[in-house]
């Protein structure tokens, strides 16, 4: 080919080239990619295989079909028999590895419970629930036990405690009832009619059990000590809604606890862990079941129903209530001198007795001192009220009181105290050096503008006189010459002249309850800073408005029982009425001679029409039982003990509330805790499982049977703290793709 044949053939390759260029520019569109993967990771090999007998491998490798990832493996992945050397898991790549660093135990199913912790790489869709099983003896057992652990207090759902099993020996002299069996029902709801068909189906026996047992063998119970001394030997775990599985169980009879294992020994070792415990003997079972499955054709109408045989396991309905036991171990925890007039003492547990003090380097005469104890003398504060004593930098004080001893039985014990204050003397001096000072500062500001103010007035009335001067000048017809001021020293910031009273002493600081808006069913609290040591009932003036005038109206104040300072007045309210109460200067005085400023308060009563009433009708419930009103966070508003079956809230504000129960046993009028050791379960609590609102003037009567749910749907979701973990789904990116393209398809 001659050179110039060669330059017309590149020059046409160019041109060919440049066309296809235009062409392509001119069709210009978006480019979308490709379809989103959402297909979720498929296992296409594990090591060793799943299900297998007689293994007893180190690692595990799960393969997947796609990259993948664990989400949440430390909350989410269980391991049972539980594992004292915490396994290794790692996900990378197509596998995930799991390798075993405890001694597997012989004849046991391994199950390696995953949950939805594997997703895919890219995408992020879910695998599912899956558990990767296998058995160092010759069978795998399936069985599976499913249940709740709720807190005890509240039913609050509690996640990521652990659940465990032992089984007990065949030889165990324990009695099993068991308790009635019947066919299981499944329902499903007809949209277009709204009626509920219910199909009963015979049931196949998978495993030849069917009966879940009760403990009635109370001596049986009385003498274990298992938990305390042999680890789970089966465990799950709860999620977010509170809810466990425990799998790869064996036919045969076990008792169920749950516990917050702080020192992953599994087993229960600290009083400061929360645990469950039931005398309930589970003993699990299985069914082959029919369940009804609908094929939809939209969100109103199906197309299909059909039956679903599935494998249906049992007990499903255990409900733990975990609590934490109240500390019984009592020591000194800490003491403290915060100020240089008082001390604290703090115990880890209550008592009967309060300690016994004896001075060391002062006397401390009982007359020298006010105490301020909680109701189980769990926390003490000693008010010293004589000055030379409380004056000292340092108390030395020898302690006489009951601690718990290596045994476990209370002694007597005797410490030595060396309180030093927090607050010294130095520091005080400065404070009061301080405090001097900005009184002197405030003092001399309030002068200056008191001055200001007065020089301001004669300025006012100089030019007022002024005015009228020249106003009658003018009326006379005469000139008016304004008068000549006289110049004015300027009047230094602080005269020489000033003298500086004493800094008043400082009142006694008081509390006083709300009295805008009261109740006719309140009374009014009044609190100090300090112990108080008179009331003067002289000083305290009560009144009624009637009509316009404020006439004497009855009272009592007093001290509330078990406080140093804290009084109340007590009065026979009458719905829409206003009252008075004043207080004279000194009307209270505290231990160290302080006093109460004059003080007003206007108290106003509210209307009856401004309440609501409810009236709660119980029915199958405990005579100790006592009825908690509660708000929308969960607090108590008010709390009555149930009397005949019923219980009458009177003079309630109007909003929304719900109800809570429980029985109080030993009738000290509040919930109480449970104790492992004394086999004693926290006192029993129930949710009314539905809001009621309550409207002014509204008389709400309401029926509740306490039993008529399982405890873990009572509840009401608006006030349980504790959600459902969110279940990651498929996204159907694709089919908002898909539609898209045919939105653009049209468009062209």
């Amino acid at each position: 080919m001659s050179s110039k044949a060669k330059h017309i053939f590149l020059l046409f390759i160019c041109l060919a080239a440049l066309t296809q260029l235009v062409i392509s520019c001119a069709n210009i569109g978006t480019p979308d990619g490709g379809l989103y993967d959402e297909d979720p990771p498929k296992i296409v090999h594990t090591t060793p295989e799943y299900g297998s007998t007689s293994a007893s491998p180190k690692k595990i490798t799960l393969t997947f079909d796609e990259n993948i990832k664990l989400e949440g493996a430390a909350e989410k992945i269980v391991v049972s028999p539980p594992q004292f050397e915490m396994p290794e898991i790692e996900g990378n790549g197509k596998k995930v590895t799991v390798t075993l660093l405890d001694t597997l135990k012989p004849n046991f199913t391994y199950t390696i419970d995953f949950g939805s912790s594997i997703v895919d790489n890219n995408e992020g869709n879910p695998m599912g629930e899956y558990a990767f099983t296998f058995s160092t003896g010759e069978h795998i057992d399936t069985l599976q036990v499913s249940g709740y652990v709720l807190e005890a207090s509240n039913l609050e759902p509690i996640k990521g405690i652990l659940v465990g099993l032992y089984r007990l020996e065949e030889n165990d002299t324990t009695q099993v009832v068991p308790n009635d069996s019947t066919p299981s029902a499944t329902s499903f709801t007809d949209k277009d009619s709204v009626t509920t068909i219910s199909v009963v189906d015979s049931t196949v026996n998978v495993v030849d059990s069917t009966t879940t047992a009760n403990l009635t063998d109370s001596a049986a119970i009385a003498n274990d000590t298992t938990f305390r001394t042999k680890p789970l030997e089966r465990i799950g775990r709860t999620d977010g809604s509170g809810h466990f599985i425990i799998k790869g169980v064996a036919p045969g009879s076990y008792r169920i606890f749950a516990l917050a294992d702080q020192d992953q020994t599994y087993t229960y070792t600290q009083p400061s862990e929360k645990l469950a415990f039931t005398d309930r003997i589970v003993r699990p079972y299985a069914r082959l079941e029919t369940r009804i499955d609908t094929i939809w054709h939209d969100s109103i109408h199906y197309d299909s129903i059909y039956p679903v045989k599935y494998t249906h396991f049992y007990p499903d309905d255990i409900v733990l209530t975990a609590f934490t036991a109240e500390n019984t171990t009592r020591h000194l925890l800490k003491s403290e001198r915060p100020e240089l007039h008082k001390f604290s003492l703090y115990f880890t547990a209550p008592s009967d007795t309060l300690p016994l003090l004896t001075p060391l380097n002062f006397q401390l005469p009982d007359s020298a001192y006010v105490v301020e104890a909680t109701e189980k003398n769990d926390t003490l504060t000693y008010w010293i009220t004589d000055s030379l004593i409380y004056n000292l930098d340092t108390l030395d004080i020898q302690i006489d009181y009951y601690a718990t001893d290596t045994l476990g039985q209370l002694s007597l014990r005797t410490d030595t105290l060396n309180l030093a204050s927090k607050l010294t003397k130095e520091k005080m001096a400065k404070l009061q050096a301080q405090a001097q000072e900005d009184w002197e500062k405030e003092y001399r500001k309030k002068v200056k503008e008191e001055r200001k103010a007065k020089q301001a007035e004669a300025e006012e009335a100089e030019r007022q006189a002024e005015e009228k001067e020249r106003e009658a000048a003018e009326a006379e017809g005469r000139k008016y010459e304004k008068k000549k001021k006289e110049k004015k020293k300027k009047s230094k910031e602080v005269e020489e002249d000033l003298v500086i009273p004493p800094m008043p002493v400082p009142f006694l600081e008081m509390k006083v309850s709300n009295t805008t808006s009261l109740a006719p069913d309140k009374n009014i609290d009044i609190s100090f800073e300090e112990p108080i040591a008179h009331l003067d009932t002289s000083k305290v003036h009560f009144t009624m408005k009637v009509d316009t005038l404020f006439v004497p109206a009855p009272y009592i104040i007093t001290e509330i029982e078990g406080t140093v300072n804290q009084y109340r007045l007590y009065a026979e309210w009458e719905p829409d009425s206003t009252y008075r109460l004043e207080l004279d200067s000194a009307a209270f005085v505290s231990v160290y001679g302080k006093v109460t400023e004059a003080n007003k308060r206007t108290v106003k009563v509210r209307s009856l029409d401004a309440f609501s009433t409810l009236f709660v009708t119980l029915q199958n419930a405990d005579t100790s039982a006592v009825v908690q009103l509660l708000n929308s966070q969960d607090k108590v508003v008010n709390s009555l003990p149930v009397t005949n079956g019923k219980a009458d809230f009177y003079f309630i504000n109007p909003q929304t509330y719900y109800l809570r129960l429980f029985y109080d046993h030993n009738g000290n009028g509040v919930w109480d805790t449970g104790d492992y050791d004394q086999r004693l379960q926290p006192e029993e609590v129930y949710y009314y499982p539905h809001e009621l609102l309550l409207r002014a003037q509204w008389e709400v009567n309401q029926t509740w049977n306490p039993t008529a749910q399982p405890l873990s749907r009572q509840k009401p979701e608006k006030i349980t703290k504790q959600k459902p973990d969110k279940q990651k789904q498929i996204q159907n990116r694709n089919a908002q793709k898909l539609a898209e393209r045919a939105r653009r398809k049209q468009k062209q």
